[in-house]
């Protein structure tokens, strides 16, 4: 095992070391402390969680690579709102908590993570081109002759059937907050669409003829240096990494989460605030920093990618197990959801309706990335009802243009999931009579940073 990773490694389990004494002992000194204890623990698994997911692509590519990635990535999350979700079994308030850490991570995914990597990944490409421009003024050559300033990020052909899947849960969602519960039925409907994500994924990897296999894979940070490991070493680690990963967030996930509402009224600090912000953050930083280190590296299409991959697992796999969680838990096989909740996740199915409908095309642009971001930021001054209400018109209102411009794309994208072979993940212009901007632009396919950034980036015609 390279020495950098050994440091690596040991930093982390350095850091979670201190939580996994706090639980063998029971020792608990104050909420507050625990907090930061089990929170640091929690971050510490999740960055070695992440490089072994990451690394795992280099023996499973393609789009089920992404898809499984994903999932791997929001283990910690899963661990917290479950935890919320079987205690509401037999404590009924606690199921405000299971709403709320789920709508906050949803909504931090899409109004942060989304935004973050396709500004970044323009930027970059912005770099490059200015770098070819001048490369060829030093030269004599023509500066025409380079692309022109980039404003939007080229989404992989393959992301056709993630924005189908999330289109067709984005729809879903709003059945929550008009039955005002999640019932069983619905959490396993979701979970088996989610099943059925991962078995569409595994053939759209079938058909994909080696583009954005492992082959063509880079990795960076501490998957970088597992994936250089030879093939048998490498698998050992990997295992080793994800057992070791999934121990600690699992001792860290119950007394995280039970500090994050007790420490509230120590702090002078909304429990609920807490539970729906602080803990995401926590448990998503990593799968952030990741995707960031992508787009930095010219990959923005692998980055933007996975973050869509797990928005499909959170509207899917995540909601769908809060009520089976709670039923478990001793409750009934359904979980009610109060006015509050009911707001949050219109506020949620709408911000989703909108992430989707500016994306039908496979181009990112970057006024689509301010206009998340900003509304994202908007909510946390928003705090009465009528004015959440008015945040989600918002974003509907702006999904419902995005939709008259992308109208092409509709019919395309919402059949995606059903579809098989490449004509799954074809963009509307190549195979379904989309506009002519989609169909000439550059698509990173691969996702890889064999193809350079400007590639997978669009200038405005």
């Amino acid at each position: 095992m390279p020495a950098a990773l050994i440091r690596r490694i040991a930093l982390c389990l350095l850091i979670a070391a201190p939580a996994i004494v706090f639980r063998i002992t029971g020792f608990r000194p104050d909420p507050v402390v625990d907090l930061l204890v089990f929170g640091a623990a929690v971050v510490a698994a999740a960055f070695i969680l992440a490089w072994a997911a990451e690394a795992a692509q280099k023996d499973i590519s393609g789009a089920l690579a992404i898809a499984i990635l994903a999932f791997i990535a929001v283990l910690p999350e899963y661990a917290v709102d479950l935890f919320y979700a079987f205690r509401s079994g037999s404590e009924p308030e606690y199921a405000q908590y299971a709403a709320a850490n789920m709508t906050g991570s949803n909504r931090l995914l899409l109004g942060f993570g989304w935004p973050l990597v396709v500004i970044v990944a323009l930027l970059v490409a912005r770099r490059m081109t200015t770098k070819a421009a001048l490369g060829a003024g030093a030269t004599g050559g023509s500066a025409m002759a380079h692309p022109r300033a980039s404003h939007a990020l080229e989404l992989p052909k393959e992301n056709r059937l993630d924005i189908g899947f999330l289109a067709l849960l984005a729809i879903a969602a709003f059945a929550i907050p008009l039955l005002g519960t999640i019932p069983i039925w619905l959490g396993v409907l979701l979970v088996v669409v989610f099943g059925l994500y991962l078995w569409r994924a595994s053939q759209t990897h079938g058909d994909d003829d080696g583009e954005g296999g492992a082959g063509t894979e880079e990795f960076v940070g501490g998957a970088a240096l597992i994936a250089e490991m030879p093939t048998r070493a490498r698998r050992a680690t990997v295992i080793a990494l994800f057992v070791v990963s999934a121990a600690i967030i699992l001792s860290s996930a119950e007394p995280f989460a039970e500090a994050l509402v007790s420490s509230g009224s120590s702090l002078g600090i909304d429990s609920y605030f807490l539970v729906q912000w602080l803990a995401p953050l926590a448990s998503e930083a990593p799968e952030f920093i990741v995707a960031t280190m992508f787009a930095l590296r010219g990959m923005g299409g692998a980055a933007i990618g996975t973050l869509i991959a797990s928005k499909v697992n959170q509207w899917s796999l995540l909601v769908g197990s809060l009520p089976v969680a709670h039923g478990l838990g001793g409750g009934g096989w359904a979980l009610e959801l109060d006015a509050r909740q009911i707001e949050e996740f219109v506020l949620t199915a709408s911000q989703t309706v909108m992430g989707v409908a500016i994306i039908l095309a496979l181009r990112f642009h970057w006024w689509s990335a301010a206009a998340l971001a900003g509304l994202f930021a908007v909510q946390f001054f928003v705090a009465d009802e009528g004015g959440r209400y008015v945040l989600s018109v918002i974003h509907l209102v702006i999904a419902v243009g995005a939709l008259i411009v992308h109208r092409r794309d509709i019919l395309p994208t919402l059949a995606a999931p059903f579809r098989r072979g490449q004509a799954a993940s074809g963009g509307g212009a190549a195979g379904a009579g989309g506009s002519g901007a989609d169909a000439d632009s550059g698509v990173d396919a691969a996702g890889g940073a064999s193809t350079p950034a400007t590639s997978a980036v669009a200038s405005d015609r």
